[in-house]
């Protein structure tokens, strides 16, 4: 009888071509991420990115000083800590002949630091970087208001009593009500619309219901609530303030939200009839993430056992009042540069800043108007797999430290990668002032 021919083994996929040198992410941690409350929190910017960075380092076969650069992203500096990927490099121990610096790409600026470490690693102009994201949204300052600051000048630059005096009457108590930093910074300064407000631009033109938005958030705070009970978040990294207590799992996740809870919530921006609320949004949070970056000769010259790959990174843009859109464009771009179909990607990180936001890429995605005309397709781009998709919730359950969210996710990409068995994944973003960002990565 004959026997029956044996089953080709699969060759392996050829690796993707990418930029220069082989850049490779060989390790990285993130802190918990702290719910902001009514008061500023335990840590601030550096604070934060130091309680992460001090263990990284710690366990690393390198010393501190052998690192060639310290990049860090930060939107809101706080006044005593200007330049923080400075600060933080010199508390981490560094040494002062180690540079640090600090870059700003909005909600995307963890993924924008490590954008850079890549091409100087690629380019040859480095071999080891630690690339990161640090904010603490809770320490956003109150401003006074301008006729308030005006008023101030105008007093303070007074010589005589009598011009004091006459000061003194043009004062008005409205001149001491502060402006929330935070509320102004999320206005778009061109559209004049906040981040809000643009979801629920997004959630008009592609039918996002309220109901569709609240139960992808409580999706979101259950599949992080079992990533914590199950222990799958092995980038996590506790922190100990000044009073001695510990901070070891994300403040704003709650296990036993539902949809029907959520519903009960008033629409936070567009009253009454709006889909965008307090529980289906990002959490206003503080927190830090960092990753290293390394090239080919630096994994061998100190044994470092590379976790992925770096193959690109694409930066898109569009109108600032349909912002959310930005993660549809960037992704397609990347892909498209290197052939790659949808089902080509293993595993998705999408920064939840907004639940419609997200539905509505998701929904552009199979729209034959949206891939055609602005991604440049000849047939929709498809359904993404709701299983490969941020599989471990997002920000709507732990929060969107804007400086840091964009490492966060490249990171535990990573690591969700390792466990669904995928060789690429992509990390992508919306960017307020109407960008995104997408890094596509490849397993080792």
């Amino acid at each position: 009888m004959a026997r029956s021919p044996s089953p080709r083994k699969k060759a392996p996929a050829k690796p993707l071509e990418a930029m220069g040198r082989p850049v490779y992410i060989v390790d990285g941690a993130r802190t918990p991420f702290l719910k902001a409350g009514t008061r500023a929190g335990p840590f601030s910017p550096v604070d934060l990115a130091v309680q992460c960075g001090r263990p990284l380092l710690a366990r690393q076969p390198f010393a501190p000083s052998d690192i060639d650069e310290v990049i860090l992203g930060c939107v809101n500096v706080a006044a005593d800590e200007v330049n923080p990927g400075r600060v933080a490099a010199l508390r981490l121990g560094c040494g002062v002949g180690v540079p640090g610096w600090t870059v700003q790409r909005n909600c995307a600026s963890g993924q924008q630091s490590i954008d850079t470490a890549w091409r100087y690693v690629a380019a040859g102009h480095a071999d080891l970087i630690l690339a990161g994201g640090a904010e603490a949204l809770s320490h956003a300052p109150l401003l006074f208001s301008k006729a308030g600051a005006a008023w101030f000048g105008r007093f303070m630059s007074a010589r005589t009593l009598s011009q004091r005096l006459q000061a003194l009457t043009a004062f008005r108590p409205a001149f001491v009500k502060p402006e929330i930093s935070l509320l102004t910074g999320l206005t778009d300064p061109v559209v004049k619309i906040n981040m809000g407000q643009t979801a629920e631009i997004l959630a008009h033109r592609f039918g996002i219901s309220r109901r569709q938005a609240d139960e992808y958030s409580a999706r979101s705070h259950h599949r992080l609530a079992a990533a914590h009970k199950e222990g799958r978040l092995e980038e996590l990294q506790p922190m100990v303030d000044r009073k001695g207590r510990v901070y070891d799992f994300d403040t704003g996740v709650r296990p036993d939200n539902s949809a029907d809870q959520l519903a009960k919530l008033k629409p936070a921006f567009e009253r009454p009839f709006g889909k965008v609320t307090a529980g289906n949004s990002s959490q206003i949070s503080d927190g830090a993430s960092w990753t290293i970056i390394a090239s080919e000769d630096a994994v061998k010259r100190f044994g470092l056992k590379p976790m992925a790959r770096i193959i690109d990174c694409q930066w898109g843009s569009c109108d600032p009042a349909v912002m959310g859109l930005g993660p549809a464009l960037a992704s397609t771009r990347v892909m498209q540069r290197h052939g790659l179909k949808r089902t080509d990607i293993g595993a998705w990180e999408l920064n939840e800043a907004f639940a419609a936001q997200v539905l509505s890429c998701l929904k552009a995605w199979t729209d034959k108007d949206f891939c055609q005309i602005l991604l440049g397709l000849d047939e929709v781009f498809g359904e993404v797999d709701h299983d490969r998709l941020n599989v471990d919730g997002g920000a709507i359950a732990l929060g969107h430290p804007v400086g840091a969210s964009g490492n966060r996710i490249t990171l535990h990409l990573i690591h969700v990668m390792r466990r669904l068995g995928a060789r690429l994944g992509i990390a992508t973003e919306c960017i307020g002032g109407g960008m995104g960002g997408a890094m596509l990565v490849e397993l080792v």
